[in-house]
């Protein structure tokens, strides 16, 4: 898909991934919808990217808000041709800790925001999509899903997490194949140890060594590079029903 004049929606666009995925497409000549809960950081992107975007406060495991963001690209931009899901939690808690078992309620959060919340996005994205006119191939959109390495090399405290990232990557192949009449692709890229604002919280020598243990390049990964593979994606049409690992090679020990 030739990326210019098309409408993105991102979630999670207030920073890290999502932030990074916008400014890269805008400079490509997309317009972009943000959505995040954070108002603050939205909003301010927003005003850094100018009349090519659109902020949407809305929580992704929300119908009703989606939908309204969904309406926020068609009705502000005319279309949505891409949708990019980087919303997400991350939690870890052993199955059995000292304090017992994995409370139940924090593993269904973690299912609501990453899985549920990811494929409530690609739904609603894809009925805007439909409505496009076709492009080469028949090519009327592009779904982009964030999983994690975690989904195929999870730790220890991370059964829940792992398991939301794990399903990601388990529906790609199906929602691809349910929306290839439409012309609708679905690719999931399944990141390493990224410089986002969940590790940018630990001390710089847990930086450091987590920086140490990726085989090459041998450093966090840096959130434009994920932009550049979803800008790919978006560019690249025999892509396909996939995921792809960015994660230098990495492959995570046990803790």
């Amino acid at each position: 898909m030739d990326t210019n004049g098309k409408v993105a929606l991102i979630t999670g666009a207030a920073s890290g991934l999502g932030a990074a995925t916008a400014r890269r497409f805008v400079a490509a000549g997309m317009r972009v919808v943000l959505v995040d809960r954070n108002r603050d950081g939205g909003a301010a992107l927003a005003a850094e990217l100018g009349e090519a975007a659109a902020f949407a406060v809305a929580d992704v495991t929300s119908e009703p808000e989606l939908t309204a963001a969904v309406g926020t690209a068609r009705e502000r931009f005319g279309a949505l041709h891409v949708a990019v899901g980087c919303a997400g939690i991350g939690t870890a808690t052993r199955t059995l800790s000292k304090s017992g078992p994995f409370p139940l309620d924090l593993f269904r959060l973690t299912i609501d925001v990453n899985l549920i919340g990811m494929f409530n996005t690609v739904r609603l994205a894809a009925d805007a999509m439909q409505a496009n006119e076709p492009g080469p191939d028949g090519e009327r959109g592009v779904c982009i899903m964030t999983a994690s390495i975690a989904a195929f090399d999870g730790q220890i405290g991370q059964a829940a997490y792992s398991a939301s990232k794990g399903g990601i990557v388990g529906m790609t192949l199906p929602i691809a194949r349910d929306l290839s009449k439409l012309g609708v692709r679905v690719v999931t890229i399944a990141p390493g140890l990224f410089d986002t604002p969940i590790l940018q919280g630990l001390p710089a020598e847990a930086r450091a060594a987590l920086a140490a243990s990726i085989p090459f390049p041998a450093r966090l990964g840096d959130p434009p590079e994920y932009a550049a593979l979803a800008q790919h994606i978006v560019e690249n049409r025999m892509l396909n029903g996939e995921t792809i690992r960015l994660d230098g090679a990495l492959r995570m020990a046990p803790r």
